[in-house]
């Protein structure tokens, strides 16, 4: 363990093994740091965090810091992180809130850049990519291997499925279905995330598949549970389907048109 002689750890963090801690980071009371973690030089992570294994976390970031709503009265909340995340300099998240399920989660292998922010209550899943400047408003709900391109974003409440992509300067107010790539001012959807699919090894049929189901929900003409009723008619022959009508159905702001 390496925890350099300016930094402050209060009394009440617990701290895994082989864990760095910079010059000048402050960690508070009721923190937990998992193994083998990086923290930078002037870091805070405050009281209600809990970190995984193998986290680095850069310079300036703050972390767990109280949710920026003002409702908030204090009320004890946590900020939940995983294993393996990156997270970069000036990036902010924030606890959960009171009235809001008192928990803000990120996952696993999330690759978080430079002054992102992650408001209270998130709920991030793993191998997420956001770029320089992105940023979630309370509540968001985002799936697995999303990527948020350069200062693009969500509004409060919004849900964006496994796999969408969210092009530079986007700031959805509606929620994005699986696969779906959303980009322009306003934001709009223009297909699906074909090569983000392919990266994962998704086969061709599966991708073509995926195309289909997309021409239902955004070119057909049908009504939302129309093109849902379709969606489930194929989904036991194309299972690569189901995440698309997982997020569709959660939907609760209506979709992203």
């Amino acid at each position: 363990m390496s925890i350099h002689a300016t930094a402050v750890v209060e009394s009440g963090a617990q701290l895994g093994e082989n864990i760095t801690i910079g010059a000048y980071s402050v960690v508070e009371s009721d923190v937990v740091i998992g193994d083998d973690c990086i923290i930078g030089p002037h870091v805070v992570i405050s009281s209600g965090t809990t970190l995984g294994q193998r986290n680095r976390i850069f310079q300036f970031a703050s972390i767990g810091g109280d949710p920026q709503d003002k409702k908030y009265q204090g009320e004890a909340s946590k900020l939940v992180i995983g294993n393996d995340n990156t997270i970069r300099e000036s990036v902010t998240i924030n606890r959960g809130s009171g009235d809001g399920g008192g928990v803000t989660t990120l996952g696993d292998h999330n690759w978080i850049m430079a002054y992102c922010h992650i408001a209270h209550d998130c709920q991030v899943g793993s191998h997420v990519t956001m770029a320089n400047g992105a940023t979630l408003a309370g509540h968001v709900h985002v799936g697995d291997h999303v990527i948020f391109a350069g200062f693009s974003g969500a509004h409060q409440f919004c849900k964006i499925g496994d796999h969408a992509f969210l092009g530079m300067y986007g700031g959805v107010t509606q929620d994005v279905p699986a696969y779906v790539m959303v980009s322009g001012q306003p934001p709009r959807p223009r297909g699906i995330n074909s090569e983000g699919l392919k990266r994962h090894r998704f086969s061709d049929d599966q991708i073509r598949n995926i195309k289909e189901a997309y021409r239902i929900v955004y070119r057909s003409g049908l009504q939302r549970s129309e093109a849902l009723e379709k969606l489930q008619a194929r989904a036991c022959e194309q299972p690569e389907i189901a995440p698309m009508i997982k997020w569709i159905q959660a939907s609760e702001r209506g979709l992203c048109r």
